[in-house]
């Protein structure tokens, strides 16, 4: 069975690493390279970065950012935020770095995964859906940080990303996002059925037990958490070394 991942998500505003809840209420918890370090030698298997910069100057500072990581840390790491183009992917992965990530921009115009994955190939991108499950059940694809809601619905649209050439999907459920009481696992569960592709589990962490659900109920491939690792709450090395006891197969 390959070894299930864990994979802190780090937001960057203009070079800094910032926690809020849906970018608000900002607040700086460390350099981004050396939070990265500190997660990589902790036992992290990959870094997910987002630049939630607004401006063309923290665009190029991300870029500039993209390079320093791929100097100073020597494991995976994917980067999203402002992706619109192949060009815009191009340019990050001539950077350094190993995957990007994309999420409005697909939902708006579904060609762009075609567009990477064409040009750079599936294992490059990864398609991060947020979604809601409103009161009939339906699973409403959400963009703007699951503020705005789109006539797409989560499982016909991570279909689509997969065909048109998503390496993974990043799913998370808007429902559970920041509330600390665990994953949908029946939703991610039903994912892993209807999807060939790698599925990363995000929102809801605030046990070691809702990881360790997520992964085997839910038969999510990683899960990608921020707050329970830049506070300290869930140290990656107690993490890993739990979710072994339980047989859950992780790099140690």
């Amino acid at each position: 069975m390959l070894a299930k991942r864990i994979i802190p998500c780090l937001d960057v505003r203009d070079g800094e690493t910032v926690k809020g809840v849906n970018f608000v209420g900002l607040q700086r918890v460390g350099d981004p390279v050396e939070l990265g370090r500190k997660y990589a030698d902790e036992g992290a298997d990959e870094l997910v970065y987002l630049d939630i910069s607004a401006t063309v100057e923290g665009r190029q500072t991300f870029a500039e950012l993209v390079a320093r990581i791929a100097r100073e840390i020597d494991i995976p790491f994917t980067v999203g935020g402002g992706i619109a183009s192949a060009d815009d992917a191009g340019r990050l992965l001539l950077a350094g770095a190993d995957k990007v990530t994309v999420n409005s921009a697909a939902v708006r115009r579904p060609e762009l995964i075609d567009e990477i994955a064409g040009r750079y190939g599936s294992q490059f991108i990864v398609v991060a859906i947020d979604a809601r499950c409103n009161d009939s059940g339906r699973w409403v694809v959400t963009t703007h940080g699951g503020r705005t809601p789109t006539d797409r619905e989560l499982f016909a649209w991570a279909r689509e990303a997969q065909e048109r050439g998503a390496g993974e999907i990043l799913f998370t459920s808007m429902n559970h996002d920041g509330t600390k009481n665990g994953y949908p696992c029946e939703t991610f569960a039903r994912l892993a059925d209807e999807l060939s592709i790698p599925i990363i589990a995000s929102g809801g962490a605030g046990s070691v037990e809702h990881i360790a659900e997520v992964l085997t109920l839910g038969r999510a491939d990683a899960a990608l958490a921020a707050s329970i690792f830049h506070y300290g709450e869930i140290p990656i090395p107690t993490l890993k070394r739990a979710l072994r006891e339980r047989a859950i197969p992780v790099r140690l």
